[in-house]
């Protein structure tokens, strides 16, 4: 189990109040997936998927989640039926969704996911859904408010340090702004799992950032002004131990 701050504690309690609730909906929180070609039992087919830990997370947190496919023009009917969004890990967003040529490093592009996502992202910052974006999440919310991307971190600090190796989760020792509602959630440092060779670049101005590594990489963005919009350039569900930040996303989404 990793190390967390000494925050979050009304969050963990909001998670369990949501989830024991008698009598009252349970939050739907829709949560982006991938479609990609995959091997299981006896098939080899293209499949719509996302690893369970969100899924689990979710669950535990008191929230009911549904899985959100690309599917070319459907942004503003699913927001409608949702309560809140995670915007989950992933591939690499096109550098052309902010106008740059592709790093050669860049993969696993997924235009399509891509598109979706980001109309997705708009209509619910349109009707102010609750939002948790999760590494990829994190950079496509950046992109999303004209903001950029460093598109390979090595390049720029010299380390792998971020992602050890692909299919590896790194541990980083995070500070999160005091008073920001991260740090709220978390404390003002948090050990948390990283998997990504890219971060933002150029932080769209609608955004505050809230969290660093200690080699400067932003950690952590947050959206003023609305009900709760956050984002972490580490793995959250990775970590089952701590639903922190997933109940805080259930307990937003009960209020609202």
């Amino acid at each position: 189990m990793l190390r967390h701050g000494d925050g979050g504690q009304e969050a963990k309690k909001a998670g369990e109040e949501v989830a024991m609730a008698p009598g009252q909906g349970r939050p739907v929180i829709g949560l982006t997936a991938y479609t990609e070609q995959v091997r299981y039992l006896a098939w080899d087919v293209k499949a719509s998927l996302l690893p369970s830990t969100y899924i689990d997370a979710i669950i535990r947190s008191g929230g009911v989640p549904v899985l959100l496919p690309p599917v070319d023009g459907a942004a503003d009917a699913v927001v409608g039926a949702l309560d809140g969004v995670v915007l989950s890990g992933g591939g690499d967003v096109a550098a052309a969704a902010y106008g740059e040529a592709a790093h050669r490093a860049n993969g696993d592009v997924r235009p399509a996911r891509d598109a979706f996502e980001l109309a997705l992202l708009r209509a619910a910052l349109d009707r102010d859904l609750p939002m948790l974006a999760v590494c990829r999440g994190t950079q496509l919310l950046n992109v999303a408010l004209g903001g950029s991307l460093t598109q390979h971190l090595p390049d720029v600090l010299g380390h792998h340090g971020h992602r050890p190796q692909p299919g590896v989760f790194g541990p980083v020792q995070v500070r999160l702004a005091a008073g920001s509602q991260v740090a709220m959630i978390l404390g003002t440092n948090a050990q948390v799992l990283c998997q990504h060779h890219q971060a933002l670049g150029r932080v769209a101005e609608d955004l505050d950032v809230v969290g660093w590594a200690p080699d400067g990489t932003v950690e952590a963005v947050e959206l003023p002004g609305r009900t709760f919009v956050l984002g972490v350039q580490w793995h959250p569900e990775q970590d089952p131990a701590d639903d922190r930040l997933f109940a805080a996303l259930v307990a937003a989404c009960a209020r609202r």
